[in-house]
């Protein structure tokens, strides 16, 4: 009988000892795509920004008369975001503030949008939207 007894709980004591193997390699893989997930976000918000300031510099190397389109996107990954001229700079952040970048630009007159946005040169001035 005492056999039987202790053969139970080395059997447990392995059970419990893959299971908490199990658990921690479910946490690691979590982790990574958790980080992955950050990852892109932030390629993306970075990406959104660098956007808006190739699209202002073309302007701004051009003639009078220039006149372009561009398109932001509604959400990037699935998170809303905000995007901002204030000053001399893009600033381009999610809704939930774990996201953000600002980067400088050359003087416009305007403001981004999400979506459809403008941008055109008059008289020597950078006009978006």
């Amino acid at each position: 009988m005492n056999i039987k007894g202790q053969s139970a709980i080395e059997f447990l004591i392995l059970v419990m000892a893959i299971l908490f193997l199990f658990v921690g390699l479910l946490y690691f893989i979590y982790g990574k795509i958790a980080d992955t997930q950050n990852e892109a976000v932030s390629v993306a918000v970075n990406e959104i920004a660098l956007t808006v300031q190739d699209e202002i510099n073309l302007a701004h190397g051009s003639a009078d008369g220039y006149s372009r389109q561009f398109f932001l996107p509604s959400n990037i990954n699935g998170l809303e975001y905000e995007a901002n001229i204030i000053e001399d700079s893009v600033y381009v952040r999610t809704t939930n503030g774990r996201h953000a970048v600002a980067i400088p630009i050359s003087e416009v007159t305007g403001d981004v949008l999400i979506g459809n946005n403008l941008v055109y040169k008059i008289s020597g001035v950078v006009y978006l939207n």
